[in-house]
């Protein structure tokens, strides 16, 4: 299948043709696509299909679009569906206001949630969601992987998501699990 992520992130980019290897992948860009979707819901679920009702009808092609966040406990599900843009920084800032949030708390544990979203051009629609399971780490760990990844102490790999390869992340990760179960409706 041919279709377009709905992504202006190229980490997300290069995980979806990773873990989607038998599909052609275009970058939104590559599908004549420009510009961002306001991310206006209030779901992951929500976000995703806004980005790919607006991709598909743009491009004549079905959308994948994903929408993902660390939900930590102690935080009351924060950062959630704002993980991006949760410090008004980048993913190192980010980082740091989670490690001070998250100072002389205990409970440490948290989940990245995924929802992705497939739509047609019709407006048919294929959801799935997906999450993994971990702690949040006092300090960064790991060289690979972005956004949160350094703090994300897997539960399944036992190591930051960052310390783990690829192809490891892959198999176990909210993005990765969300995406396999849209493969099983398609």
């Amino acid at each position: 299948m041919k279709l377009v992520a709905a992504t202006g992130n190229r980490n997300k980019l290069r995980e979806m043709r990773e873990i989607l290897a038998g599909h052609e992948v275009l970058s939104a860009k590559e599908a004549g696509f420009e510009g961002d979707v306001e991310e206006t819901g209030k779901t992951f679920l929500e976000n995703a299909l806004l980005k790919a009702h607006a991709v598909a009808s743009r491009t004549g092609l079905p959308a994948l679009a994903d929408d993902s966040g660390l939900c930590v406990e102690a935080l009351g599900g924060a950062p959630g569906i704002y993980s991006a843009r949760y410090s008004g920084g980048g993913d190192a800032e980010n980082r740091a206001l989670l490690l001070r949030n998250l100072a002389g708390k205990g409970d440490r544990r948290a989940y990245f949630a995924c929802a992705v979203a497939l739509v047609f051009p019709d407006g048919r629609e294929l959801c799935a969601e997906g999450r993994a399971y971990g702690t949040i780490t006092e300090e960064e760990r790991g060289g690979g992987g972005f956004g949160y990844d350094p703090l994300f102490l897997s539960d399944d790999l036992g190591v930051t998501f960052a310390e783990a390869s690829e192809e490891e992340k892959n198999a176990v990760s909210h993005r990765g699990r969300a995406l396999s179960n849209l493969v099983k409706l398609l």
